[in-house]
């Protein structure tokens, strides 16, 4: 499966701290995880089992939530159990295929 998630603080506790520290946080759980993973301007994508991907973004959650009371959570999910392992970038690849065809 492929996980999108966009995790932030929608506040802030100190007046120092800025939203993409926390998301820093956030990502640096995802990229210790190990698995696949890619971060854009507007979500991070992890690719895994099921399990193993919400323990990742529950820990991303917590990290976010370490500073700030209040924390804005967006998952989109594509679960395709049939697939092996690689889909994020197949995807990506299968696209720019067609954009060559051009």
């Amino acid at each position: 499966m492929i996980v999108a998630f966009s995790v932030a603080p929608t506040v802030v506790d100190s007046p120092t701290a800025e939203m993409s520290e926390a998301v820093a946080e956030a990502v640096r759980v995802v990229r210790r995880s190990g698995l696949p993973n890619e971060t854009n301007a507007m979500f991070t994508l992890v690719e895994g089992e099921w399990d193993e991907v919400f323990a990742v973004v529950k820990e991303a959650t917590a990290a976010v939530e370490k500073v700030s009371p209040r924390v804005s959570l967006v998952i989109k999910a594509d679960i395709r159990a049939s697939h092996p392992e690689g889909q994020l970038s197949h995807k990506v690849d299968a696209v720019n295929r067609h954009l060559q065809e051009d």
